[in-house]
């Protein structure tokens, strides 16, 4: 399956560095909303420095996107600009786990580390994974609240554990 925003860098384009700047065109933007399951994606552009490091290439940069989410709660539409650097280094000697079942652990200066494919990354593509972390996981409408009350559902605090402690701290004693 083609990506929905592929932007090929080799290593020779790395050599002496190079600088990008791109947008994505409405065709790119729909698929990328459709993937992330966005409701909207009204602009995505990447911008970032390339260059070549021992052992493959550094990528630093940032991702800017202005998009709508779907409230977790009534699904109205939530909308968001997000702003959100990355320094990913594609490297030909990623270490895998052996197995599936073997736990490893990651320091924080593995955290950004991909493999490399050949001579090329597509930085395109790690730039919609980038926007896909930064995405808020549950994106709230500012009303939803007072429509879930209106709907009759019950907020946290009246429905929770403590609720039934709260109304007997109201009552006079027997």
């Amino acid at each position: 399956m083609a990506p929905e925003f592929s932007l090929v860098v080799t290593l020779a384009d790395a050599a002496h560095g190079r600088a990008i700047a791109v947008e994505a065109d409405a065709d790119a933007r729909a698929r990328i909303a459709a993937r992330l399951g966005l409701a909207a994606l009204d602009h995505f552009v990447l911008t970032a420095e390339v260059r070549a490091v021992a052992g493959g290439i550094a990528a630093k940069g940032e991702v800017q996107a202005d998009l709508v989410q779907k409230c977790a709660a009534t699904d109205l539409p939530v909308p968001a600009a997000i702003s959100e650097p990355f320094d990913l280094r594609f490297l030909r000697h990623v270490d895998a786990p052996a197995s599936e079942d073997e736990e490893i652990e990651i320091g924080s200066d593995d955290l950004d580390l991909l493999p490399l494919e050949g001579d090329r990354i597509d930085l395109g593509e790690a730039a919609v994974q980038t926007l896909s972390l930064a995405l808020d996981p549950f994106p709230r409408h500012p009303d939803a609240d007072r429509i879930l009350a209106e709907k009759g559902v019950l907020s946290e605090e009246a429905a929770g554990p403590f609720a039934a402690l709260a109304k007997l701290r109201g009552k006079p004693d027997a």
